[in-house]
């Protein structure tokens, strides 16, 4: 019987667009600060032709409750994980995290299949056996690896390994002729499920690289790869090239754009501040103007008193005469003899005679 799937295996599961540190959501149950200390190996796992098993105590497999209540210390629940690892990604990472962790007392072997197997029943690889071998020996949650596993696990191979269960993620997978290939796992009641992380895998990073080719030529000739190397064609380089400086010419013009567009941004700011000084200087300029010549201005007071300063310097106020005036007889006019007229006079002479003072002689003054 399948052992049932825990959740803690369901709360591994996580969306493609985490939110998280290091692409984990809320459901990954991370805690947001840990001590400062190293919580990973030292070493590298060993493979398992390098590991010695004890043979003489008898192998008696677990069931799921005593492994889940948790075994002594001596004795661990092996558990046994397989696959390719080509191009060891987060998603590898995940799986194997999940199966270290089924059980409170685990001890995780990880078998990494050939290239030989891999090629015939799956496909070409990116990376050879022994970079796979030796990515997956570097995985924190590994205890050990077997390299050129099998790809159906047949029953010697579990009882040479001692292996209790049987993890991998719970989609049916079909292979060399059959439809499941863990199906003979989960009848003897050997399988723990897993789950797998969306959004990663190898076949989407390769799908990634076909995708963008020319961008990772161009990428790989500008860092000092040969297109003999690439194998690219004398042409296709000379394209590339091509592309690469029209791809510069384009950035420099965006360049230029964004620079004018802060520059005219300056400037618009620069003339709002401008604008608003002048209609505040010019506001104070009015005000200064009308306080001085306005209907009640500065000047208007000062004309005035100019005014009254003029009029009282041009006819100042008569002073008091401090002394008494004489009566004085007045003087005998003089007359030309025999005539009772007075003598004619020049036109120059008529009009000094007309602004003198002529004082007549009385009669009684004659006599």
């Amino acid at each position: 019987m399948e052992p049932p799937t825990s959740s803690r295996l369901n709360s591994r599961k996580r969306r493609k667009d985490g939110s998280g540190p290091n692409g984990a959501t809320e459901l990954d149950g991370i805690p947001p600060k840990m001590s400062r200390r190293s919580l990973g190996l030292r070493e590298p796992a060993p493979f398992s032709d390098e590991v010695e098993i004890d043979y003489s105590k008898p192998y008696i497999r677990v069931t799921y409750e005593e492994a889940l209540r948790g075994t002594p210390l001596d004795r661990p629940v092996r558990v046994y994980a397989d696959g390719i690892f080509d191009l060891f990604h987060s998603g590898h990472a995940r799986a194997l995290m999940q199966a270290k962790n089924l059980f409170p007392n685990t001890y995780l072997i990880v078998g990494v299949c050939s290239d030989e197997l891999t090629h015939n029943f799956k496909g070409f690889t990116v990376m050879n056996e022994n970079e796979r071998y030796d990515a997956v020996q570097h995985c924190r949650y590994v205890d050990e690896v077997v390299r050129n596993a099998p790809w159906t696990l047949t029953p010697e191979f579990l009882a040479e390994h001692r292996i209790d269960f049987v993890a991998h993620d719970d989609i049916p997978y079909s292979s060399a002729g059959s439809d499941d290939v863990y199906k003979h796992i989960k009848e003897a009641g050997m399988f723990a499920p897993t789950q797998r992380t969306e959004g990663i895998s190898t076949s989407d990073i390769i799908t990634r690289i076909v995708r963008d080719y020319d961008v990772y030529v161009r990428r790989n000739l500008q860092r000092g790869y040969t297109a003999k190397e690439l194998n690219v064609s004398f042409i296709n380089e000379k394209k590339y090239h091509l592309q690469e400086r029209v791809d510069k010419v384009k950035k420099r013009v965006k360049d230029v754009e964004e620079k004018s567009k802060e520059f005219v941004q300056k400037v618009e700011e620069k003339s709002i501040d401008l604008i608003q000084k002048w209609e505040e200087k010019s506001r104070e300029f009015i005000g200064n103007f009308l306080e001085m010549f306005g209907p009640e201005g500065a000047l208007k007071h000062m004309l005035k008193e100019g005014k009254g300063r003029m009029l009282q310097a041009i006819s100042p106020k008569q002073s008091p005469s401090s002394s008494p005036t004489h009566d004085r007889s007045p003087s005998p006019s003089f007359r030309w003899p025999f005539s009772t007229k007075t003598p004619p006079s020049s036109p120059a002479n008529r009009s000094r005679n007309e602004s003198a003072v002529t004082y007549d002689i009385s009669e009684d003054e004659e006599d």
